[in-house]
């Protein structure tokens, strides 16, 4: 399957980038208001709780946590859940695992709450944390109560869901969604196992409120965590490209039916335009009369606020290379960031 896919790339030796111009760009910034009142709030329900199950994206396994949950959040016995594990190229797991009891993480579990792939190590694995642990002014509950923290968009709610789909045969306890900001408050404990009994708290996405580099926000909006806008759907599309040719994944050649890889974003984009029919008439007055064209699409040298209503231009609309179907996230396509 990689050799069919080096050949959609075109001839060998093809140059493609080697690194990824980041020159003139600002570190992404997004630390709303709805963030720094639940951060407060999970501090403030510290008491609460026995345990913390801190969540984040497989693909982006050693970078994007946020360091104020060590340092707020970091007195409770601590388990980490990469989530999206089937979005994620997986070959170096035992060196993720390694890198990661370095950090003093030596509880990590690789799930996908789409199928429930071990999730089901969750539940007894809090529970011998909790069980070796001290409870402070918990010790008289009998329940167990754990918090479920992690930056926007890793999949907190749906591995809540996950757990009371296994362990208490139950439907969605709360929302789930394809984009950060779904959860923005603290919830209500919520019930996921019967035997040992035990809730868990929903909370928001936090991001730290400066993000180290301008590759990490990059890395972090790629993966859904960070809104697109924030930091530009044509900067994501072209550093989605570069690292698809970088880990040689031409899925999107055949995907398009393009005629090869390419490496300049503007003229893939205009290419998929043009194959997926997302072009527009526009009246061009000159003096010799009018014409009509086909400009390329908003966001292709035109502002997206421009583009005619319908005519595929806008934030979703120009962005078919990137979000039509997100390659990162494709089954054929996995990698890590």
């Amino acid at each position: 399957m990689r050799l069919a896919f080096r050949a959609l790339g075109g001839a060998a030796g093809v140059a493609w980038r080697e690194s990824f111009p980041l020159g003139g760009r600002d570190v992404a910034r997004w630390f709303p208001g709805h963030m720094a009142k639940g951060l407060k709030k999970m501090q403030s329900s510290l008491k609460l709780v026995d345990c913390i199950i801190e969540v984040h994206d497989a693909r982006i396994p050693l970078s994007g946590r946020n360091p104020l949950f060590q340092e707020t959040l970091g007195l409770k016995p601590h388990v980490l859940v990469l989530n999206k594990m089937d979005l994620a190229d997986l070959k170096d797991q035992q060196k993720i695992i390694q890198h990661l009891e370095g950090e003093g993480l030596k509880n990590v579990v690789f799930t996908n709450c789409l199928q429930d792939e071990n999730v089901k190590q969750i539940i007894p694995m809090v529970t011998r944390l909790v069980g070796s642990s001290c409870r402070y002014h918990r010790g008289e509950r009998l329940e167990y109560c754990a918090m479920v923290i992690g930056i926007p968009n890793v999949g907190k709610s749906s591995l809540i869901n996950a757990l009371r789909r296994q362990h208490l045969r139950k439907g969605k306890a709360t929302r789930v969604g394809g984009e950060p900001g779904i959860t923005r408050a603290v919830m209500s404990r919520i019930q996921v196992c019967e035997r040992p009994l035990m809730f868990l708290l929903d909370t928001p996405g936090v991001l730290a409120p400066r993000i180290e580099s301008v590759e990490m926000g990059l890395k972090l909006a790629l993966c859904g965590t960070v809104l697109d806008h924030l930091v530009g759907e044509e900067t994501l599309a072209d550093y989605l490209l570069y690292t698809l040719n970088r880990h040689q994944l031409f899925g999107y050649v055949r995907h398009y039916g393009l005629g090869g890889a390419c490496d300049d974003i503007a003229s893939l984009l205009k290419q998929v335009a043009v194959r997926l029919g997302k072009t527009q008439k526009v009246k061009v007055l000159t003096g010799t009369g009018e014409k009509w064209g086909h400009p390329p699409p908003a966001g292709l040298g035109e502002p997206a606020d421009r583009a005619a209503p319908g005519a595929g231009g806008g934030h979703c609309g120009h962005m078919w290379l990137f979000w039509e179907h997100r390659f990162c996230s494709g089954a054929g396509s996995r990698f890590s960031l």
